[in-house]
């Protein structure tokens, strides 16, 4: 079997206890920084509900129900049948979500547990707990169970994290993606790919896993001059296969078999144009000023850029970078729903890690400078995320 550390810089490879403990999550450690970051989350939640209560909305429904998580509730409980068409031309078809969130929805669901809108919220704060601990994991292996902590409570603190409690899709990736990672840095090739494969099923982007995984099973294979096990192919072969095969099953429903996923979400317009679009709001924002989520948009994605230069930067681990590279191309070439790429670079938490390694390192030497730091995060966090959920009226 390769060994795992020609992906990982040996300097942070070999730091004292990295490796073995991240074969711990579950350990005191990992408690601790999942505790801080249900706190961090049950903060947020309980800013959005008093948001709520003062405009006479109902937090649980916000929280299960709002925009896209409709969808999905929709398609756990029906299949894929609808479909809205708009007077401007626009047609809106369930096809183009991805099928495991509402597949593990209805499982739930039909386990008997609880009802539709309640299950929604009880898989992703699942999904956002494992997301957590696959994080930790991760950063316990590269840089110590410090930074693993920073990352997790970053992670949880980010402009947007209020969509890990709500009954969205980006949970269920990340806890796959994060997994998947750590599985190709510590050699588990049929995990990761295997892993990444239910990653692709999950959201369109999810594909950004199953680059990271093929990447990485590339650079080994030429590393050892293509002496290598097979599993380390079974888990490439296995990384692209949810994606694909869900793209080629609409494609198929559509009567294109290559072409139709991308035609439906054209319809709802959303394309990969290289930036064009991107560009053109961003243009609209700088010449005009107007729509405070639009500005932070811009401002949280641009921060985003600035940490994958930093990322590569740290010579972090190669499937880290190409998973970034990969969500962070999309969000930037992707057209359509401007103000929703923050939320698609939620999972992108390999961004974090430079962050986090600063803030432990300011803990370390000016400790009220950290708190103050994540203080400041905590209150951007949860003062925007109840802005965003129940006053901004925009697809989150």
């Amino acid at each position: 079997m390769t060994h795992a550390s020609t992906l990982v810089p040996p300097s942070r490879a070999e730091q004292p206890g990295a490796a073995g403990r991240a074969r711990l999550p579950l350990a005191a450690d990992a408690v601790r920084a999942l505790g801080l970051f249900a706190a961090a989350r049950l903060l947020g939640v309980l800013a959005l509900a008093a948001a709520a209560r003062a405009t006479g909305q109902r937090p649980l429904a916000l929280l299960g129900r709002s925009w896209d998580s409709q969808w999905y509730l929709g398609i756990a409980a029906h299949g894929y049948v609808r479909t809205l068409e708009y007077p401007s031309g626009a047609v809106h078809s369930d096809l183009a979500f991805f099928p495991l969130y509402p597949a593990l929805v209805r499982t739930v669901t039909e386990a008997g547990l609880v009802g539709e809108g309640p299950a929604g919220l009880l898989v992703s704060w699942l999904a956002a707990a494992v997301a957590a601990c696959g994080l930790f994991a991760l950063g316990d292996r590269l840089y110590g169970r410090a930074v693993a902590t920073a990352l997790v409570l970053v992670w949880g603190l980010l402009p947007h994290s209020i969509v890990l409690s709500m009954a969205y899709t980006e949970p269920v990736l990340t806890a796959f993606a994060a997994w998947s990672l750590y599985a190709v840095l510590t050699g588990r090739w049929v995990w990761a790919g295997s892993l990444a494969a239910l990653a692709g099923l999950s959201r369109p982007n999810g594909f950004a896993v199953a680059a990271a995984v093929l990447a990485a099973a590339a650079w080994e294979a030429w590393r050892a001059r293509g002496k290598v096990t097979h599993r380390l192919w079974t888990g490439a072969a296995l990384a692209p296969t949810g994606w694909a095969a869900y793209v080629l099953w609409v494609g198929r429903r559509e009567g294109d078999l290559l072409g139709g996923y991308f035609a439906v979400q054209r319809l709802w317009g959303s394309r990969f144009d290289f930036g064009r679009g991107y560009l053109h709001v961003v243009r609209h924002l700088l010449l005009r000023g107007d729509r405070f989520v639009f500005a932070m948009t811009m401002v949280i994605v641009a921060a985003a850029v600035l940490l994958f230069a930093l990322l590569i930067a740290d010579r972090a681990p190669l499937p880290l970078v190409v998973y970034s590279a990969v969500l962070l191309l999309i969000a930037l070439g992707g057209s359509g729903f401007f103000q929703c790429k923050p939320r698609f670079l939620l999972p992108a938490f390999p961004l974090l890690l430079p962050l986090a390694r600063a803030l432990v390192r300011t803990a370390r030497a000016r400790p009220w400078h950290a708190t103050v730091v994540v203080g400041a995060l905590a209150g951007l966090s949860f003062c925007y995320g109840a802005y965003l959920v129940v006053l901004a009226h925009k697809p989150v």
